[in-house]
């Protein structure tokens, strides 16, 4: 390794030199393939570019290559088939079939995937030879630059993020359809291990907008039933299933999690898990679609992140054109930089019990979010029915939503009339597209939770679908 390291180290104009040889490699290649194409009376297999410079006689002769003293030695341990290598010609000869390709091209290029019969001479062709690696000095072909990265010598910010993701344990509660959005998003970010939680069986309804569940499953486990689909999204990670009751789990059993997120569940397990997971330091989230509506919550503690700041640098007077102005464009990732930053969160039960009595809860009803009353007056009926409201009872339920308007919002000391008749009209079911999007933004929050990257929602992101819009609100005493 010390001996390949040392002679990969090579002078400008011996990368020079390689680089003219790898041209003259695609040209050789191409008049191979376009005189075996001739003789088997198939199309002669050519890239765009030499399509469209006419038939195969205007491609101009391709040179004789033999053994080159002068090549780098670096050449023949990167490309074993390269000509001026050990085997080079051999190699070369026996790639005379155009359904093979050439081995002078073979090198980095079948190994990711490109198989027989592809075009050849493509710039993409070349790319994957040689210069993305950095031992070989910096590129002079310009279709072959690669930029080199801005973080010299520094932790790569992007590394060190998928190293957190990589290390993370979640746990997901409730999976109906807003569960399978947050699992799948999870899934292929690549988190290290779900675990799927949900004692309730699989209902018809669920077939509206849960995707893992596979046809013929009505009467099984949720969890279990989702494990397969799941499973088969990034088998990177490990997801596993848990049919038991969130309620009657312990307190050591959620402090083994890095985040905790739950859906489906009743006020009080939600106050009774973010106080564990406040006490734990664990991350807390929440999240419920009801009809046309939606809202996620998050409960970080004192959560610390990393922000990126571009600095803006005065641009020079008087260049206004010209390569200095061209390349000022170009370099504005060297002037990036990570600034740490700090949040404080709110529990849950704090959240839920604002007073709106002082003086900056009145001016924030100003411009109120109903649906932070609206969330109040649902899990007020989950909580005394034991389920949501049902399009099988959609009048018994409406008629129970608007009484529960007037004595949620009278007990908080707001007016009834925040919450419009109508809502209690949108409340039913579980609408897919607002799983989406409700979704997506959880999976999103907790994957920047994880990365400790970018500033987080604080604390609460409401979406109504009747609308087509979110709001974010931070809704904490005092």
């Amino acid at each position: 390794m010390g001996e390949g390291r040392a002679a990969a180290a090579i002078s400008e104009e011996e990368a020079a030199q390689y680089d003219r040889q790898i041209r003259l490699w695609g040209l050789e290649a191409q008049k191979r393939c376009v005189r075996a194409g001739g003789r088997a009376g198939g199309p002669p297999l050519l890239s765009s570019a030499a399509t469209r410079r006419g038939p195969a006689a205007d491609l101009p002769a391709a040179p004789v290559l033999g053994p080159d003293p002068a090549l780098p030695p670096a050449l023949g341990q990167l490309c074993p088939g390269a000509s001026g290598a050990p085997g080079g010609r051999e190699a070369s000869a026996r790639s005379a079939d155009a359904r093979a390709l050439p081995a002078a091209l073979h090198c980095g290029c079948a190994s990711a995937g490109r198989g027989p019969g592809r075009a050849l001479g493509r710039p993409s062709e070349f790319r994957s030879i040689a210069w993305k690696t950095e031992r070989f000095g910096p590129p002079k072909h310009p279709l072959c630059a690669v930029r080199p990265s801005p973080w010299k010598g520094a932790a790569d910010p992007a590394r060190s993020l998928r190293a957190r993701l990589r290390a993370s344990r979640v746990l997901l509660v409730g999976m109906k359809g807003l569960g399978a959005e947050v699992a799948k998003n999870l899934i292929l970010a690549g988190v290290k291990a779900l675990t799927m939680l949900d004692h309730r069986p699989v209902s018809p309804e669920d077939a509206q907008a849960q995707f893992l569940i596979p046809v013929g499953s009505l009467g099984k486990n949720r969890a279990e039933a989702s494990v397969a689909r799941a499973q088969d999204l990034n088998p990177m990670v490990d997801v596993k299933a848990d049919p038991e009751d969130v309620a009657q789990k312990p307190e050591e059993f959620f402090a083994h999690f890095d985040v905790v997120c739950l859906t489906c569940c009743s006020q009080e397990v939600l106050v009774k898990v973010d106080q564990i997971c406040h006490k734990h330091g664990v991350r807390f989230f929440a999240g419920d679609v009801f009809g046309c509506h939606g809202y996620m919550f998050a409960n970080l503690g004192e959560h610390e992140f990393v922000e990126e700041k571009v600095k803006v640098a005065k641009a020079s007077q008087g260049v206004e054109d010209g390569p200095h102005a061209k390349k000022a464009k170009l370099d504005l990732a060297e002037a990036t930089t990570l600034v740490k930053k700090r949040m404080a969160f709110c529990p849950l039960k704090e959240a839920l019990s604002v007073s709106w009595h002082e003086e900056k809860t009145k001016a924030a009803l100003k411009h109120p979010a109903p649906d932070y009353f609206l969330l109040q007056v649902l899990l007020k009926f989950r909580m005394e029915k034991g389920r949501d409201p049902s399009p099988k009872n959609s009048a018994e339920d409406a008629e129970a939503l608007l009484q529960l308007r007037t004595d949620v919002l009278g007990s908080l000391g707001v007016g009834a009339d925040l919450l419009p008749d109508e809502f209690a009209s949108c409340c039913f079911s579980e609408m897919a597209p607002v799983c989406a999007v409700v979704g997506g933004v959880l999976g999103q929050e907790v994957v920047k939770a994880l990365s400790q990257r970018d500033p987080p929602l604080n604390n609460f992101f409401f979406f109504d679908g009747m609308r087509g819009s979110g709001v974010v609100e931070c809704l904490a005493p005092g």
